[in-house]
């Protein structure tokens, strides 16, 4: 995904801003975090956030569903490098992992799953790896299952219990 921010700022600028905060603030996470373009909720006031270590990702999306003013019925799905991260993961434990060269963390947001079960199996995303720690796609394992569920509500309960699992 393209982020605007990266657009508007120049890597140089991002990094020494990201190195500032990391320094100035060495127990919180410098996050952008910003909405898919095909994504049908609202955008966010901000998009840079100072989080702590920490926060898990569920608490963030918390956060995040509070400051759009989603419902609870309403569905969120946050990716980091295309994955849904687990909701029980620190945010300090994704940083460590995902960070970008310029320190921070990119997290794109949408209300429902982006990836299409053709562009999956056209792109062969079934040996699809994490460049980071050559490790599967979370994704990618739990795709077939949600498409099997009719419903919103029996698809976020099955993304819930495959990610407890983890």
């Amino acid at each position: 995904m393209k982020f605007e921010y990266k657009e508007k700022h120049s890597f140089d600028k991002r990094r020494a801003e990201g190195d500032k905060m990391r320094r100035k603030y060495p127990d919180r996470v410098p996050v952008i975090i910003e909405k898919l373009p095909t994504a049908r909720i609202m955008d966010l006031d901000k998009k840079k956030y100072l989080v702590p270590n920490d926060l898990t990702i569920g608490q963030f999306y918390f956060l995040i569903r509070k400051r759009i003013q989603l419902r609870p019925e309403d569905a969120l799905f946050f990716f980091i490098n295309n994955v849904i991260p687990p909701k029980a993961a620190t945010m300090g434990s994704l940083y460590q992992e995902y960070h970008e060269d310029d320190y921070f963390l990119y997290i794109a947001y949408s209300d429902e799953n982006v990836f299409e079960k053709n562009d999956a199996e056209n792109a062969n995303f079934q040996s699809a790896r994490n460049p980071r720690k050559n490790q599967p796609l979370y994704l990618l394992k739990v795709l077939p299952l949600i498409e099997k569920f009719p419903t919103l509500s029996t698809r976020q309960s099955c993304l819930h219990r495959y990610f407890s699992a983890l």
